[in-house]
């Protein structure tokens, strides 16, 4: 049975994509196809922000993405040195807010201290960080993406906890969306079910999905890795078949494993 994962594979420096695996052991035929490409921007001013610790209550990082872009603002040597003998050691005494594992995984790379992971998405992380931080405090610093929704800093300004956001990257559509769209429904037909990532996702991909599939998109479950996904997706029209109950592929696996009645 055929699953459409509309996502980017994991590095293949660290081994078969997780996703992949989990739904092998379903029996799955599992394909990825990347929705998102992605530029990064303005990594000086983030490096500058990044040697000030003492002028922030904590970071906030809500995807990979912004994470990597920390990756490379310590990529050069000096920088990296910098990081190394202080800057590191003083972020590590403030607290570093994420969403989910994959997020958090790279933040200790980078050598902090992740909390929060555990929140599904942005939404529950603004109930988790309202909990802990004081209203009227320095900012936390929230690198970003310049999709990234509004859900987050209105929930923290409502509380009185100050937020500085600096976009870190630009998101925009996969030059071979397009194509490698049309080859997957071409080669391998019609999935029996297809999976969403992000809200971007469900823009950049519905009306290709609806062209390649014509007549036979009401055969496809389509599955969501999360709540906010979900919502766009319904907000298209496109009925949720299932919501992973945490962004992971083992919650996602057992999901689409009932989805399908199997």
């Amino acid at each position: 049975m055929k699953v459409l994962l509309l996502k980017d594979p994991k590095d293949r420096d660290s081994g078969p994509d997780p996703y992949i695996q989990e739904l092998g052991l379903y029996g799955f035929e599992t394909a990825l196809i990347p929705v998102l490409s992605f530029e990064f921007v303005s990594l000086q001013t983030f490096f500058e922000k990044l040697s000030h610790p003492d002028s922030y209550e904590g970071l906030i990082f809500t995807s990979p993405r912004a994470v990597e872009a920390a990756k490379l603002c310590l990529g050069e040597n000096s920088k990296n040195e910098a990081w190394r003998n202080s800057l590191q050691e003083k972020w590590n005494t403030k607290s570093v807010y994420v969403v989910g594992k994959a997020t958090a995984s790279l933040v200790e790379e980078i050598g902090l201290a992740p909390q929060g992971e555990k929140c599904g998405n942005a939404e529950k992380l603004a109930g988790y960080i309202c909990a802990r931080e004081t209203p009227n405090s320095s900012p936390l610093l929230f690198p970003c993406g310049s999709l990234k929704r509004e859900v987050l800093p209105t929930v923290l300004k409502e509380k009185g906890i100050s937020l500085e956001s600096l976009t870190v990257y630009q998101t925009a559509q996969h030059p071979s969306l397009q194509e490698s769209l049309k080859n997957y429904f071409s080669q391998q037909g019609i999935p029996a079910s297809i999976t969403f990532f992000s809200p971007s996702g469900v823009r950049f991909c519905l009306q290709h999905i609806q062209k390649f599939s014509g007549d036979f998109i009401n055969q496809i479950k389509f599955a969501a890795i999360g709540p906010t996904t979900a919502e766009a997706m319904e907000a298209e029209g496109i009925p949720v078949s299932c919501t992973a109950e945490n962004p992971t592929p083992q919650d996602l696996a057992a999901g689409i494993k009932k989805a399908l009645h199997l």
